[in-house]
């Protein structure tokens, strides 16, 4: 099944021009020498992270900051999602020196804000829940002083997995909505729109001590009376802080970009947000949902009492 609105057939992959970028999509070489060591701490933890397996636009600039969001659980989801790279295959189990060795990697980052996203685990009884609680403990112990952010899947909305995790007390709780309703079954088959509302809803109720977050790609066929329902969506469930970005095609057997969107219109969708109420937005071409997470996250401890 095709995206509506999109051309029928994927872009050859040879055809150069389907693959140009827009000038505002065109990404600076990393300045400075700590891309090197980043890479070294990050390969000898062991743990795999998102900048690589989502081949993620910011990694050069993330890793030579000496930041990375970590990805718990191995490199292999249970879900196939036709926007993310991450390889669909059996997971291995979990490893139970996991943790410690995150925590290590984190403390040697030096890192302030520590972001743990995971592949979906739906093979397992609890998802993956406890194995992100043992990460932020984890941290805890040997970063007293970062803020931790939690990326996990939907859980299947199941409270008391959602309990697991914010039982850990992680600082944020961010689960992203990702596309439209609309667009949610062709480009998330395995995923719910109204079930990633529930997680942030659940986590609203039972937590409200706890920010929760959500992201949006933008790119894919949506309209802007979608997008502002979407934005609306997810303030009526709590939801604190938004960010929006552009969708890049991570291959030519991933669903096709619908349209890139300008600057200028990425600070007209933030305008929207804030205007909802939303505590936090980062919105632009290369924003993504653990990108500058710290900044945004301090700028939410900055503001009035959240809402």
């Amino acid at each position: 099944m095709k995206l509506p609105v999109i051309p029928n057939e994927i872009p050859n992959e040879h055809d150069k021009s389907a693959r140009r970028l827009p000038p505002w999509l065109k990404r600076p070489l990393p300045v400075g020498g700590t891309m090197a060591a980043t890479r070294r701490i990050v390969a000898d933890s062991g743990v795999a992270t998102v900048c690589q397996e989502a081949h993620c636009p910011n990694l050069t600039e993330c890793w030579s900051h000496k930041t990375a969001t970590f990805m718990i659980l191995g490199d292999r989801c249970t879900r196939r999602c036709h926007y993310c790279a991450v390889a669909t295959a059996r997971p291995l189990p979990p490893e139970p020196d996991e943790p410690a060795r995150l925590a290590e990697a984190a403390q040697k980052l030096g890192l302030r804000h520590v972001v743990i996203t995971a592949v979906a685990r739906d093979d397992l009884p609890d998802e993956g829940a406890g194995q992100f609680a043992a990460c932020v403990r984890a941290i805890h112990d040997v970063l007293p002083g970062a803020t931790i952010e939690v990326l996990p899947a939907d859980l299947h909305a199941r409270p008391e997995l959602i309990d697991t995790i914010c039982e850990a007390a992680p600082d944020i709780f961010n689960h992203n909505i990702e596309t439209v309703e609309r667009l949610t079954p062709i480009v998330r088959p395995q995923a719910k729109y109204r079930r990633s509302l529930d997680v942030l809803r659940i986590v609203r109720e039972r937590y409200p001590e706890i920010p929760s977050k959500s992201g949006l790609m933008v790119g894919l066929g949506e309209t802007d009376e979608e997008i502002d329902r979407t934005l609306a969506d997810l303030r009526q469930v709590g939801c604190q802080i938004v960010t929006i970005g552009q969708y890049l095609q991570p291959s030519p057997k991933h669903a096709p970009v619908a349209r890139f969107y300008r600057p200028n219109e990425f600070d007209a969708m933030a305008r929207r947000a804030e205007h909802l109420g939303f505590a936090g937005v980062a919105s632009g071409p290369f924003v993504r949902s653990s990108y500058n997470a710290a900044d945004v996250f301090d700028r939410l401890r900055q503001s009035k009492t959240p809402r």
